[in-house]
């Protein structure tokens, strides 16, 4: 897996971000069977610049957390078989690598923070759930409707367990 990571917040928390990235990704391509190499970027930008990108993109103009930024357009929840059509090896795998391209994750640190003080727990679980809910989004997974929303949940919770990053 060939992770590409930047941090462009000027606070500085205790965390390795880019090594805890990397085992919340590699978790989640393991509990889903990932059979390719992988490339994912995530992005640790401040507000300004996640309201930004959320305005653009989504037309919301107001901070948010976390934007998944997925380039496989997965049929079904983590279903790979997509990738076996014909055309596809050129439209989401990298012609160097060979490397499956999923997609990008843009994280606010300062809602990250503040969102783990709201809720109790640990900085360290807060970067590790909105990393495995995006990773969620960029396999397929949505949460429009109340059967996708407690399936991703499920799935979040036991990509969570596997790493022992719980509730406190």
């Amino acid at each position: 897996m060939t992770l590409y990571f930047e941090k462009e917040t000027k606070e500085e928390l205790a965390l390795d971000f880019e090594t805890i990235a990397k085992d919340v990704i590699g978790a989640a391509l393991t509990f889903y069977r990932c059979p390719y190499e992988v490339c994912v970027s995530v992005y640790l930008v401040d507000g300004e610049t996640i309201q930004r990108a959320n305005r653009e993109t989504r037309g919301i103009d107001k901070i948010t957390d976390v934007l998944s930024f997925p380039n496989v357009p997965f049929e079904k929840e983590a279903d790979f078989a997509i990738l076996e059509e014909e055309g596809s090896h050129y439209a989401y795998f990298d012609p160097d690598t060979e490397e499956l391209i999923l997609g990008e994750i843009m994280i606010c640190q300062k809602q990250m923070t503040e969102q783990a003080e709201q809720y109790g727990h640990s900085i360290l679980r807060e970067y590790a759930f909105l990393l495995t809910h995006s990773m969620l989004h960029l396999l397929g997974y949505d949460h429009m409707e109340e059967s996708q929303r407690l399936r991703m949940e499920e799935a979040q919770r036991l990509i969570l367990e596997q790493l022992s990053i719980t509730r406190e």
